[in-house]
């Protein structure tokens, strides 16, 4: 069997084993060379005699490369010459103190209308109400994701300031952020938010709601809390939900919530592209919550119950 399967090798089987042969003999030649320029027992890294490299991760002078930590083996010191001898910790480096998974952005990719002036909110608010009163003909159920931003107020005692940004989203394709600190609340917007055919929800959206009373003497109706709601249709322990936290828990994507724009100026004349950004995203994934979890069934509920609680536990539910 030997020499049929001799006599079938290809030849170019036949030359590479006889250059690889070559090349071997040629290496351990270089090996027994002396090195007639080094003093005995001295070795020069660039006189070294080399064998075979391996990858930078397999060697200790590569761990800043490799972000990986490197705990010697006990016993004696010279066993830590040899790598084989070297316990790899492939752990991050302490400094990495956030162990936390982190999951891709939740962000809103459509259009956003920024309007600033009277006539630029007025029209905003014209789109939303076509838009409302299309649903309202098609028989379907319209909400819409509201929410607000204020410049905050850093020394006690001082007054907190008025709401300034002002956001609303019903859809995958357009979020309007209205800067009413420098155009106010005009009437069709007025009629927009006392209208009852509408549900504004958010997470504590009562709280908006009563700023914006209180701000503007403007009444925002019907309104749906996303927390109260969560504890309705999710069969976990109740808890106060925040929109970061229940949009991880529904989408398994993180709400990004920088502290320099949470924290930045709203009152300014121009909203920045990350400000707008940030308003958008937060109305939107309000919206988009609510219709997740009005489609579940009530937690206190069987039929179905048990589906629906592990779409949501395991992030099984539609992905944005």
């Amino acid at each position: 069997m030997e020499s049929e399967a001799s006599a079938s090798m290809p030849e170019w089987d036949l030359a590479a084993e006889e250059e690889l042969v070559a090349i071997e003999e040629a290496y351990l030649a270089k090996r027994k060379r002396p090195n007639l320029d080094q003093e005995p027992g001295q070795c020069s890294p660039s006189h070294r005699p080399k064998g075979r490299r391996l990858p930078d991760w397999g060697s200790p002078a590569s761990e800043p490369r490799s972000r990986t930590n490197i705990r010697n083996a006990p016993g004696p010191s010279d066993a830590i010459s040899n790598p084989r001898n070297v316990v790899w910790n492939l752990a991050p480096h302490v400094r990495q103190v956030d162990s936390k998974v982190r999951h891709e952005s939740f962000t809103f990719g459509g259009h956003i209308v920024y309007s600033r002036t009277v006539p630029e909110v007025e029209q905003a608010a014209m789109e939303l109400l076509h838009k409302i009163k299309a649903k309202e003909n098609n028989m379907e159920p319209v909400s819409l994701g509201f929410d607000i931003e204020w410049k905050p107020v850093f020394r006690r005692g001082e007054a907190p300031s008025k709401a300034a940004v002002m956001q609303i989203c019903m859809d995958f394709t357009h979020c309007y952020v209205m800067h009413i600190i420098h155009s106010g609340i005009p009437p069709i917007l007025k009629s927009l938010l006392e209208d009852t055919s509408s549900i504004k929800v958010g997470v504590c959206v009562a709280g908006d709601a009563a700023k914006i009373w209180k701000d503007y003497n403007v009444s925002v109706e019907c309104l749906e809390d996303l927390s109260g709601l969560a504890n309705l249709k999710l069969s976990v322990a109740p808890r106060s939900w925040s929109l970061s936290s229940l949009t991880e828990m529904l989408t398994c994507k993180e709400l990004e919530k920088p502290k320099k724009i949470r924290l930045g100026n709203w009152e300014k004349d121009f909203l920045s592209k990350e400000q707008l950004q940030y308003a958008a995203t937060d109305a939107f994934a309000s919206w988009y919550l609510y219709q997740v979890l009005r489609n579940f069934a009530d937690a206190k509920t069987e039929t179905n119950h048990s589906e629906d609680m592990n779409a949501a536990e395991s992030c099984m539910i539609k992905k944005i």
